[in-house]
């Protein structure tokens, strides 16, 4: 089954999810806000997204900003920082199986899903 890392008040999350209403399948919706996950599972959806952590880092939001800006820090210290600030982690996330995409652009989600 497909499921979408889904934040309601994100326009592009808003417009993926309206896109995934549209294609007739079953999704499940993740709100990533209210149920962060949890460092096992960000480890796990990196490798799906075949992305470093650093990349799904949201990094114009004021508090990657304010506490991790031009800081040296691990892949591990980043995945924490998402786990305690979910608002860090780059949505839309669609997954698929094993693979998983960031679904800002509904061209690539029509391709993947």
């Amino acid at each position: 089954m497909i499921q979408i890392y889904h934040n309601p008040r994100c326009g592009k999350s808003r417009n993926c999810l309206a896109f995934l209403d549209d294609s007739g399948q079953d999704y499940e919706i993740i709100k990533y806000l209210e149920q962060p996950p949890t460092y096992n599972e960000l480890v796990s959806l990196l490798k799906k997204l075949n992305m470093k952590p650093l990349e799904l880092v949201r990094q114009k939001e004021k508090i990657w900003i304010e506490n991790f800006k031009n800081q040296i820090i691990t892949d591990d210290e980043i995945i924490k920082a998402m786990v305690s600030n979910p608002i860090l982690i780059e949505r839309p996330i669609v997954i698929k199986g094993d693979k998983a995409i960031i679904g800002r652009e509904l061209d690539k989600v029509a391709v993947f899903i």
